[in-house]
């Protein structure tokens, strides 16, 4: 049987090793999942509604082990860790509170003995390959709509998240979910290709653009729902007009958070002249300032990257910028093991040659460019092939309006950055992805329309 070692990140040392799934096992976890599914969407919302405030329940309940798990497997430092978990709660209660009412039918034409009406029915089966990033965030973003509106789900955790995910499919079942209508798999990629292969009614992915290209092709002619939640090159443009401290402050949090390994993390900033010197001291500072260390130590703010192979493409990304004439103003070096370790770094004299920033980075770096007005700003915001989130910091809101609307991103800031909410649509444009979660269209995505005709006999 093939296995799946579990590793920490922080030291290096073997966690634990799982037996990991076959292509029977896959088959055999998706035929059961396909057939209990009728008999789940079957059950009156209220009932599954009262599943997802059970699991919410057990969430808190359990948070202290949770978030030890999750800091262990993939490196994030256990305050960030309970941050997450504490963080998908208001989630989870959008999604109870907006449930019911985003799928019942809606009745649209009523007259001449003829009524209309659009009814929203579940997808079916539904296979969920998530990430390790933030693992409750993204698995539950599918996994409680999913359910709720009546589909059963194949879910595949990140391989560098798996304890983690069996927790939420333990919890899941624990709060009343059918172990059938809720199945986990164990292993890395040939696990997902075997998911990839059964027959499903919708794949959803959170990952690399590489294997979101991957997975469309799979699936590409069976016409399935296909939605990719890929990465971002997230851009930022901070105006002469600031407050520059609270602006470095910001940023630097955004860039530097879950140790920059985030989808919409900040990763280029560009800086009006007028302003650039004093706002890169201030940023320098407050990284400076973050305190990298063992992620079980609550004060630790930087943790240890999670996947090995990516210590090598933040050094290459580097060594390119300077190469070309960067100059790094703090870090920039992989840190001697155990462990997956590189320094929180900052880069300056940065421009477009340079693969820092235009490569997507995953990683404790941001590259700081000066720029000499809104249009150049803009231009080199948009000039990606990724449009996932942009932000723009100024006291002026009439023209962060005017700057964020001609931005080709699926989420805008104005004097915030790298936070995502329930009620808003999180989607990306480009290489970004297709499809969306979150907000009531998010809810929606797990079902299909369906049209009625009826017509009343004379």
């Amino acid at each position: 049987m093939a296995t799946l070692d579990i590793h920490n990140p922080a030291t290096g040392t073997l966690i634990t090793t799982l037996d990991a799934d076959s292509d029977a096992s896959v088959a055999a976890k998706a035929a059961a999942a396909r057939a209990a599914q009728p008999a789940w969407a079957a059950l009156p919302m209220a009932e599954r509604l009262a599943v997802m405030q059970r699991f919410r329940a057990a969430l808190l309940a359990q948070i202290d082990t949770l978030a030890a798990t999750m800091t262990q497997e993939t490196g994030k430092p256990i305050a960030l860790s309970r941050n997450e978990i504490n963080g998908l709660l208001p989630r989870i209660d959008f999604f109870v509170e907006q449930a019911e009412d985003a799928v019942h039918d809606e009745h649209v034409f009523d007259g001449g003995g003829l009524h209309e009406q659009i009814a929203h029915v579940p997808l079916g089966l539904v296979l969920n390959i998530s990430a390790w990033n933030y693992p409750y965030f993204v698995g539950c973003n599918v996994i409680v709509p999913a359910l709720l509106t009546g589909n059963a789900v194949l879910y595949k955790p990140s391989e560098y998240a798996t304890l983690t995910g069996l927790h939420i499919t333990r919890l899941l079942h624990e709060a009343g979910v059918p172990p059938a209508v809720m199945q986990c798999l164990v292993g890395a990629g040939a696990v997902g290709a075997a998911a990839l292969a059964q027959p499903i009614n919708g794949v959803f992915f959170t990952g690399s653009h590489a294997t979101g290209q991957k997975i469309a092709q799979a699936v590409a002619a069976r016409l399935i729902k296909l939605q990719l939640e890929l990465g971002g090159k997230d851009p930022t443009y901070v105006r002469a007009d600031v407050d520059v401290r609270a602006a470095a402050e910001s940023l630097a949090d955004g860039a530097m958070y879950n140790t920059g390994q985030g989808c919409c993390s900040v990763e280029r900033i560009y800086v009006h002249a007028d302003v650039h010197d004093a706002f890169v001291q201030h940023f320098v500072d407050t990284v400076r300032g973050m305190k990298r260390g063992d992620p079980m130590d609550d004060s630790s703010y930087i943790g240890a990257i999670t996947r090995a192979p990516q210590l090598q493409v933040l050094r290459a990304q580097v060594d390119d910028a300077v190469g070309r004439g960067a100059r790094v103003l703090f870090g920039g070096q992989v840190l001697p093991g155990p462990g997956n370790w590189f320094e929180p770094t900052v880069l300056v004299d940065v421009n477009h040659d340079m693969q820092v920033m235009r490569e997507e980075s995953f990683g404790p770096i941001v590259g700081i460019q000066k720029v000499d007005s809104d249009d150049e700003a803009l231009a080199l915001m948009n000039d990606t092939r990724y449009g996932l989130t942009a932000g723009v910091y100024t006291r002026d809101e009439a023209k962060a309006r005017e700057l964020l609307a001609r931005v080709n991103a699926g989420s805008v800031y104005w004097n915030c950055c790298d936070r995502v909410s329930p009620r808003l649509p999180w989607s990306g444009w480009g290489d970004s992805g297709i499809g969306l979660t979150l907000s009531r269209q998010g809810i929606q995505t797990f079902t299909r329309p369906k049209a009625w005709h009826l017509r009343a006999p004379a």
